[in-house]
């Protein structure tokens, strides 16, 4: 059933609308439809707020613990997607959790260009200290270009001398904006969803003209030494494949607790497929083990 599933999943990408290089606004509109597809469960509270003057959606699901709290941060390749469209994976992570989910409506780009959406993350974060929450009960979640921002955030963290959060988890993190990875080209027939192509013309968008291996944007290339536990998920059937891979590796040179997995035949944020593969249940079931292993440590 497993493999009946991944291969459903192929084709559903396959055929998406969704040109991740194309014009932003037709993009985005596409993106919201897309995401926003599947109705949440009635048992999930989705309601807007806002952290240190940045607009969020607070997600709660039954049950949740209120001394915790999950940060998360959606994708989009930093020029699409919203806080609103991220509910439904951000609701699957606060259930499993047994936490709310708060999911930052950082600023995009090319209106908003690197580095207001680490500026937003790091303001949200700063609110919730401030409003009496510890740090090792705030654990960071993010996926695609919001699992590079989660790492990004983390760094200007340890820039502000502002405490780090308990662990941080990442789905197919873009961690490289260079697009110089070689799943970029070696996982370019099997990956239904993105392109390099597309991921050079996102991040222009973000960087305009400044150096895309910028460690601030790029956190492959950044000194990680300092960094929270890390868990790193990904698809092998996706060419960001070598961004989790090499910052894995990059996170244990600098002697951080990482744990990378690498799920088969998947592809890029498989995690949001809960409903239609079995994969995806099993990873948020991990990640959420990592979460709440580190917040009971």
């Amino acid at each position: 059933m497993t493999q009946q599933q991944r291969q459903a999943l192929d084709e559903l990408l396959r055929h998406a609308p969704l040109d991740l290089g194309g014009d932003v606004a037709e993009q985005r509109v596409i993106f919201h439809e897309m995401i926003s597809a599947a109705p949440l469960p009635e048992d999930v509270l989705a309601k807007r707020g806002e952290l240190g003057g940045v607009p969020v959606m607070i997600v709660e699901t039954p049950g949740i613990d209120p001394s915790v709290a999950v940060l998360y941060l959606h994708g989009g390749a930093y020029a699409l997607g919203s806080a609103a469209d991220s509910v439904g994976l951000a609701a699957d992570v606060s259930r499993r959790v047994g936490a709310r989910a708060v999911s930052v409506d950082y600023r995009l780009a090319p209106e908003h260009p690197f580095p207001a959406a680490i500026d937003d993350a790091v303001a949200a974060y700063r609110a919730l200290l401030d409003d009496g929450l510890p740090s090792d009960r705030i654990a960071f979640v993010g996926e695609s270009a919001g699992g590079g921002l989660v790492t990004a955030t983390l760094l200007a963290l340890k820039d502000a001398g502002l405490p780090q959060p308990s662990s941080a988890v990442v789905f197919s993190p873009w961690t490289d904006l260079t697009v110089s990875g070689a799943s970029a080209t070696s996982k370019a027939d099997v990956d239904p969803a993105l392109t390099a192509e597309g991921l050079r013309t996102r991040a222009h968008d973000y960087l305009g003209e400044r150096d895309a291996a910028t460690p601030l944007a790029s956190p492959i290339f950044a000194d990680l030494t300092g960094l929270p536990p890390l868990l790193i998920q990904v698809g092998s059937h996706e060419i960001l494949l070598d961004d989790a891979v090499r910052l894995a590796a990059r996170a244990a040179d600098h002697d951080v607790f990482v744990e990378l997995q690498v799920w088969p035949r998947v592809p890029h944020v498989f995690q949001g497929f809960a409903a239609l593969l079995d994969d995806a249940d099993h990873a948020l079931h991990a990640a959420a083990a990592f979460i709440t292993r580190n917040w009971a440590a």
